[in-house]
């Protein structure tokens, strides 16, 4: 009876250390993400990041690309953008960010005006478009 009452307790307490604990499995699928920013908002650019970095932690062979246009292109601004660090850092990791020249051009912004980890495309959303005819997956960020 004491060795079955040990042996439970024992059983019990090496289960109660495995509750709430949590194993990451990585996903090796290259997805293909295409994501669309129109918001000047740093709450929602602020999301942005953390949805790309929680999918290249899950997916890590993923591409993805950011398409910022309307009040999103700030984003991409030198003089506007808070977060050219974590853009630099994604850069690095392969995610492309894509500035809407219609919103360069409507918003008077110059291309060196941009981060240089920024490339140009004509429009964003036909860029998007061309994505997602591709088999991209859109989101929307915000």
């Amino acid at each position: 009876m004491k060795f079955s009452l040990l042996s439970l307790f024992i059983s019990l307490l090496a289960i109660s250390s495995l509750v709430g604990q949590t194993t990451a499995v990585v996903d090796n699928t290259p997805y293909k993400i295409v994501i669309q920013l129109t918001s000047a908002d740093t709450a929602v650019q602020h999301g942005l990041i953390k949805q790309i970095h929680n999918a290249l932690t899950a997916a890590p062979k993923s591409k993805i690309e950011v398409v910022c246009h309307s009040n999103g292109l700030f984003f991409l601004v030198t003089a506007k953008s808070d977060k050219a660090d974590e853009i630099r850092k994604l850069k690095a990791q392969g995610v492309v960010f894509a500035a809407c020249e219609n919103s360069m051009r409507s918003h008077k912004v110059k291309r060196e005006e941009l981060l240089p980890e920024a490339i140009t495309v004509p429009a964003g959303v036909i860029e998007i478009v061309k994505k997602q005819r591709k088999h991209w997956a859109y989101l929307k960020a915000g």
